[in-house]
């Protein structure tokens, strides 16, 4: 091994239910992995969680929506890397998109504080991923 590097020891550790949840509460931005077409895609989204659970986000028509609804199942990821210390986490949530429709539903969407980072892109639109399945995982 080369003096000018460190060897670390990293463990690849589960992360338990209740702490995934946690962390993804705690965060504001995400990817959302859908299926366009046959080919998948991914797109960076700020969200915010349901009292149920469900990841809430605003969208724009488009391709990250039609892929979201149409497939239906999706995947959505949150992490945090501390690249120089070679740590960090992420949590999956594997679900059910559907567009958020109705004016209560919409009104109930609009009182989490999602807010898109991007004001040029307006997006007045809101998808809702109902959680199937969480997962996670932490290098320490």
């Amino acid at each position: 091994m080369d003096d000018d590097h460190t060897e670390h020891e990293h463990e690849l550790d589960a992360v338990p239910e209740s702490e995934a949840w946690d962390l993804v509460r705690g965060r504001e931005l995400g990817r959302l992995a859908v299926c366009i077409a046959g080919i998948p895609e991914i797109f960076p989204v700020n969200y915010r969680l349901d009292t149920d659970g469900a990841v809430v986000m605003r969208t724009a028509p488009g391709l990250k929506l039609a892929g979201a609804v149409l497939g239906g199942e999706v995947a959505f990821e949150v992490d945090q890397i501390d690249e120089t210390a070679q740590t960090g986490w992420s949590v999956v949530i594997h679900g059910l998109a559907t567009e958020v429709a109705g004016t209560e539903a919409r009104l109930h969407a609009e009182d989490l504080g999602v807010d898109p980072w991007v004001s040029s892109s307006p997006k007045h639109r809101y998808l809702r991923v109902a959680p199937t399945r969480i997962s996670g995982r932490r290098v320490t």
